[in-house]
């Protein structure tokens, strides 16, 4: 089944770059676009795509305010940014409104099929270098207060919550096991137990769910 993409992009050189890119990959098609943040919800609407291509810095509407738009209406679909801006606070405000997924404009078309595909799985993707500044941003701090909050609406132990932040700054099972005096296999066994409560199943995701229970912090 082909899997239907609205692109939205105030460039069209960028829209018709991106559409040729997905006119290779197979079982995706775009079937919209977009020029500006005011027309997405509208259209998503109408066309019902499985998953946006969304640019951030618009005219008129910006990206920011149209995700929240859609996302307010619209809570099932998948957006995926696709942007130029590295900018962290930028970053973080698009995964804590709902992104799925962040990805730069330099990507490959690999890369490209690799988000889409990861989206249409129910995972989450975050490009390379946008994945190590959401990671750098955690091993900066959290929010006590959001952590035990999550904790408990999650059903999480201390441990679990210990080792979902370890997970999320990109530490190896046997450097977990080492740094909190575990066996590799305990490790593993609270690894799956977090992933499985929290029905979150890849590393990226993981990342978004911190970022959106604000257990990494903007401020610290």
């Amino acid at each position: 089944m082909t899997c239907n993409l609205l692109l939205v992009d105030d460039h069209s050189l960028i829209r018709a770059g991106v559409r040729a890119l997905v006119a290779d990959i197979p079982g995706y098609a775009v079937v919209g676009e977009a020029s500006d943040g005011a027309q997405l919800s509208s259209l998503a609407q109408c066309l019902q795509p499985d998953i946006v291509l969304l640019d951030i810095w618009m005219k008129n509407v910006d990206g920011l305010d149209a995700l929240e738009q859609l996302l307010s209406v619209q809570p099932q679909c998948k957006v995926l940014v696709l942007s130029m801006h590295t900018d962290t606070a930028m970053i973080m405000r698009a995964l804590e409104l709902g992104a799925c997924g962040y990805l730069l404009k330099d990507t490959t078309a690999a890369e490209l099929e690799q988000a889409l595909d990861a989206l249409r799985s129910g995972e989450r993707y975050l490009s390379p270098a946008i994945a190590h500044t959401v990671v750098k941003r955690a091993t900066r701090g959290t929010r006590s207060n959001r952590a035990i909050e999550a904790k408990e609406r999650h059903n999480l132990t201390a441990r679990q919550l210990e080792i979902l932040r370890l997970i999320v700054r990109g530490k190896s099972t046997r450097e977990m096991a080492s740094g909190l005096g575990l066996s590799i296999k305990t490790v593993e066994t609270h690894r799956s137990q977090i992933m499985k409560r929290l029905q979150i199943f890849d590393v990226a995701g993981l990342v978004l769910f911190c970022v959106r229970e604000r257990i990494i912090s903007l401020d610290d």
